[in-house]
């Protein structure tokens, strides 16, 4: 749903916990000459004051996204001003906005965020801070942005918000990072920090409005995670059927993931490309096609450890799972090779400039690689890696199977 084309400009203003008096002098004109006002619920209307704000004042709905649309075409043709905390295009309503209205429609009138108070606060540089928001999103979510030495603020869905990140920290091997909840920043009378670290969090749930600042600490016998494709073996659960990770990183390298795009992991196995493809960037999405349900379920399990719990699995088999999914930007083909028409699918869903990048050890599906290779063209090789083990009082190698990886760039169509 849209609104109509003559909706006029919406005005959205940031503002902070320490209301009405922390407004820049446009932010309050706009609310004194908006005739209705919709913002968070009554504890953020509250913030005006009626002798201000005469406005109409209407409080968002749960589930917020939906009723966008709706609520402001409900108000078509009267000046609105939407409340949002802080900065509206940080994790903030701005974005939903401006994706119904259009940037065009749009007039922000930002406040400092949680993260700029939260960082004056602490001293630390914001371009050295990475952000997780946690609101609307899976606790999970903050695993893949734990790495020794970080420092990370965390955007809390509530009260609770700073014990469970608590319980995530020592349940990953973080146990010993430094935590600071800092509440109602920016408040004059009710901001305050809590101390403590993660091992031993000493406080209860307090005020819903706060930022969590992490100091991460790994614990000496965690195990050590990159931040690049290849992660050890030992990281995933799996059933043997698991890309390994000297060539598991060779394969991402060939599947070349950017911000942004969507991948297909065709027969999941235990979901290690699409894991790795999502923590290359929070905006790199992927839908893993796997018709096992114990594999199906272990890739969702694999997925939440690994911090990107919103890799899509689909429990179904290939070619005909394939249906209905979203164009990808890459497919990665890593099991049923042989299956009737599957190759030929994944081509033909596959965007002019995506990759296809399949994996195969078997004879059979080395001469179907082998094929679409004349066909296609792109690049065919074979990837062999051999491990040092013992061999009597003496060290020999051990080669694993070789993997014939076929990759290659669908070419742009002539217009």
């Amino acid at each position: 749903m849209s609104c109509p084309e003559n909706t006029p400009p919406v005005t959205v203003v940031g503002i902070g916990a320490d209301g009405w008096a922390g407004l820049s002098g446009p932010a309050r004109d706009a609310l004194r000459a908006a005739e209705v006002v919709i913002g968070g619920g009554a504890r953020q209307l509250g913030l005006l004051p009626r002798a201000e704000v005469a406005a109409e004042r209407v409080a968002w709905p749960v589930p917020l996204r939906p009723a966008v649309p709706r609520l402001l075409a409900a108000h078509a043709g009267r000046r609105v001003a939407v409340l949002a905390s802080g900065d509206p295009m940080f994790h903030g309503i701005g974005r939903a906005l401006a994706e119904v209205l259009g940037p065009e429609r749009l007039r922000v009138l930002p406040h400092p965020s949680s993260v700029a108070y939260a960082c004056a606060r602490l001293g630390w540089p914001v371009e050295d801070t990475a952000t997780v928001t946690l609101v609307g999103r899976p606790l999970d979510t903050l695993t893949a942005a734990l790495h020794d030495g970080r420092r990370l603020l965390v955007l809390s869905s509530g009260a609770a918000t700073p014990g469970e990140v608590a319980a995530l920290l020592r349940a990953r091997g973080y146990g010993p990072s430094r935590l600071r909840v800092l509440e109602q920043l920016g408040h004059p009378d009710r901001e305050r920090v809590l101390r403590g670290t993660a091992e031993e969090w000493p406080h209860p749930p307090g005020d819903p409005l706060n930022v969590v600042a992490v100091d991460c600490v790994r614990a000496p016998d965690a195990p050590r995670l990159g931040a690049v494709p290849g992660l050890p073996d030992t990281a995933y659960e799996h059933d043997g059927q698991l890309t390994k990770r000297h060539v598991r990183a060779a394969t991402l390298a060939a599947l070349a993931p950017a911000p942004g795009e969507l991948l297909w992991d065709v027969g999941g196995g235990s979901g290690s490309i699409g894991v790795e493809w999502m923590r290359v960037h929070p905006a790199c999405r992927a839908v893993t096609v796997e018709r096992d349900p114990e594999r199906a379920a272990r890739i969702a399990r694999n997925a939440a450890a690994l911090g990107v719990p919103g890799l899509r699995v689909v429990r179904a088999a290939a070619p005909a799972g394939l249906a209905g999914l979203d164009t990808p930007d890459a497919v990665f083909v890593g099991g049923g090779l042989t299956a009737p028409g599957l190759l030929d699918a994944c081509w033909a869903a596959l965007r002019p400039g995506g990759r296809l990048v399949a994996n195969t050890v078997t004879l059979e599906s080395e001469a179907l690689l082998a094929d679409r290779y004349r066909r296609h063209g792109g690049e065919l090789v074979r990837l062999a890696v051999a491990h040092a083990v013992p061999v009597g009082g003496f060290t020999g190698w051990r080669q694993a199977m070789p993997v014939t990886q076929w990759s290659v760039t669908k070419q742009e169509t002539a217009g």
